[in-house]
């Protein structure tokens, strides 16, 4: 039987500006069960993937990572915690555009309190048909590289969870497809659990496990 790797319970989350409070159903996702939030705009999809992966504090309930409660750490264990456990693709990259993509990835080993490791960050440029764009900055790589390097920097602390938000939106269908077996293919081979958050139906045929939101 599976271990559980994600586990919420009695979530909900509150905006400062707002007296609405948005209540979301219990997630409970096994260690290699790809999953996805599904919904469209304004559904409440990434406040909940905010929520699941320790990016915003729930104005009530709980969520374990890896049987970890992690709301009951402090800012800089949670900060640390994330770092460690997992790894986060964006629709932008958000590299920083002064440091080389060698550079970006050791940034992420740092920021985990990991030793830098030369070695692994070129292993998985190298992995990723980046090793030739090392020592290149952020603003000489196309879309689809600093895509890639960003998923670089994700793994490169072999995270438990990979999390993507809108990885494939403003996509046509070939980029689609081509992104999606870039992360199914990278979860995989870094052991990793990939919950990711979108309105895309085109790819909900490509997992079993969807949260309708």
């Amino acid at each position: 039987m599976s271990e559980i790797i994600v586990q919420s319970k009695d979530l909900s989350f509150q905006y400062a500006n707002s007296e609405q409070r948005i209540l979301f159903a219990d997630v409970e996702i096994k260690k290699g069960e790809h999953s996805l939030l599904l919904g469209d705009s304004g559904t409440g999809k990434t406040t909940l993937l905010h929520l699941l992966s320790g990016l915003s504090n729930p104005t009530t309930g709980k969520v374990w990572i890896d049987k970890r409660d992690i709301y009951s750490l402090g800012s800089t264990d949670l900060d640390k915690f994330r770092g460690q456990h997992i790894g986060f693709i964006f629709q932008e990259a958000h590299l920083i555009k002064n440091l080389t993509i060698e550079e970006n990835i050791r940034l992420a080993q740092n920021l985990a309190n990991k030793k830098e490791n030369k070695t692994a960050v070129l292993d998985v440029l190298h992995k990723l048909q980046l090793e030739h764009k090392a020592n290149s900055y952020p603003d000489e790589l196309s879309r689809g590289q600093l895509q890639r390097a960003a998923i670089a920097r994700a793994v490169i602390n072999g995270p438990d969870l990979l999390v993507a938000d809108e990885p494939t939106a403003s996509l046509d269908d070939t980029n689609t497809k081509l992104v999606l077996d870039l992360l199914l293919n990278t979860a995989s081979n870094y052991n990793a659990t990939l919950l990711i958050a979108t309105h895309d139906n085109r790819i909900k045929g490509h997992f079993n496990n969807t949260y309708q939101l």
